[in-house]
């Protein structure tokens, strides 16, 4: 048993260590398949929307992609958090990426004999969000198997800044082409980065990493549901933050939902074309790098709580730059920004999770917390798809930033440095 690192990274009685441990070629493995898994995924979330404007121009069934993206959060983040508490990490991503590649393959199939209809196309959409609990279940709980514990933030910052990087700098311009291409094109290439992301993965991560609390029985599997969700509740940081978190979800889905129909076409109020759409979003993976790099030194220039806050309020605060100032390059700027700022949150969110939940427990309250904040985002979507199509896009934008606000404004209030603090201090890792 050993205590949870500080987030000031001092090792135990209080000596900062001269030199950081490495993370390793174990992480290396891991972070070299969430790379190539995330650029399929860039490649897609780009190329769906894309694909979906030749098959419609509603607001609401543009949003239904968005919707079936996170609904499987909502259907299976309970049962999954309970699966990956109970078997190997590894192997779990591993079939659930196999299983994506399948699922890809076949989207490419219908692209390439023109069968894609938009039904087909979100229901796509839903099997592929089905493989990403799993995946992104298991290979969140397995970095605290992988590094020291007094190296989680950079380790998670090096996954957060390959994730988008190779979803936003790499995968969202190579979709720009691949739309152009066909749509079989796009599909296909996804599902051959998620096979090989599998093999990298399967390949390069040796031994075993099944946690150690395993059960076999229905009954028992329940009772590890109530256990995550009774820590989950009880506790005074994480309740806060995902109540929080999940109402910035479910405002910032409503949003990006239907954003593409504000940037893309001669009608749009930032007229973009298809492939201009990519590089205005490529600030965002711009921003992400730079802030995956400096959320060890922000934290510890400012704190846990003020750094989160602080990056959570000024990344609501500009998305109302594409609402008022609707140019290419406003935007583009603003977008590097919310990256650098939502990355950087992102980060020392994670990295405090990892502290303060027990090793044993981090499947389960990771999926306990995502059904909640990922079970939200396809009702943001749903919502801001009929505001806009009732009230207009700009209701939708402003209306997200005003909730975002207000959620903001509730976990300032609820959880003060004090609390995180006394929480990391009580915290164990068995």
């Amino acid at each position: 048993m050993t205590t949870a690192s500080t987030p000031t990274d001092l090792v135990p009685g209080g000596v900062t260590p001269a030199r950081k441990p490495p993370l390793g070629r174990p992480f290396a493995a891991q972070l070299t398949s969430t790379g190539l898994a995330n650029l399929g995924d860039g490649i897609l979330g780009t190329l769906a929307p894309l694909v979906a404007l030749s098959l419609t121009t509603s607001p609401l069934q543009i949003s239904l992609l968005s919707a079936a993206t996170w609904l499987p959060w909502l259907l299976f983040g309970l049962a999954a958090g309970v699966v990956i508490d109970r078997v190997d990490r590894r192997r779990a991503q591993v079939v659930a990426l196999g299983v994506r590649a399948g699922v890809l393959a076949t989207g490419a199939a219908l692209g390439f004999t023109g069968a894609l209809t938009m039904p087909l196309l979100v229901c796509l959409v839903l099997a592929y969000g089905a493989t990403e609990v799993f995946a992104d279940l298991g290979a969140t709980s397995i970095v605290p198997d992988l590094v020291p514990a007094d190296r989680f933030s950079a380790a998670n910052g090096r996954v957060i800044a390959v994730q988008q990087v190779a979803n936003a700098f790499l995968g969202a311009p190579l979709a720009g082409v691949l739309v152009v291409l066909g749509a079989g094109i796009g599909f296909g290439t996804s599902a051959a980065l998620a096979a090989l992301a599998a093999v990298v993965l399967a390949g390069g991560l040796r031994g075993s990493f099944r946690p150690r609390s395993v059960a076999g029985s229905a009954e028992s599997a329940l009772g590890q549901v109530r256990e995550g969700l009774a820590f989950l509740v009880r506790h005074p940081v994480m309740r806060p933050l995902v109540i929080c978190g999940s109402v910035l979800n479910l405002a910032s889905t409503a949003y990006f939902a239907v954003f593409v129909l504000w940037a893309v076409g001669p009608d749009s109020a930032m007229r973009l074309t298809e492939s201009q759409y990519p590089l205005v979003m490529l600030g965002f993976a711009l921003g992400a790098v730079a802030g995956s790099f400096l959320a060890e030194p922000v934290q510890r220039w400012l704190g846990v709580m003020p750094t989160i806050l602080g990056t959570l309020v000024g990344s609501v605060l500009l998305l109302l730059v594409p609402v008022f100032w609707p140019n290419g390059w406003a935007v583009a700027v603003a977008v590097t920004l919310v990256g650098i700022t939502n990355t950087i949150g992102n980060v020392v969110s994670q990295s405090l999770r990892q502290r303060l939940v027990p090793g044993a427990l981090l499947g389960r309250i990771g999926g306990a917390s995502r059904t909640l904040g990922f079970g939200l985002m396809p009702v943001g979507a749903l919502l801001g798809g009929l505001v806009a199509e009732r009230a207009g896009l700009p209701a939708t934008f402003l209306a997200a930033v005003a909730l975002s606000l207000a959620a903001c404004g509730y976990l300032g209030v609820t959880v003060r440095p004090a609390d995180v603090r006394t929480a990391e201090a009580e915290a164990v890792r068995p």
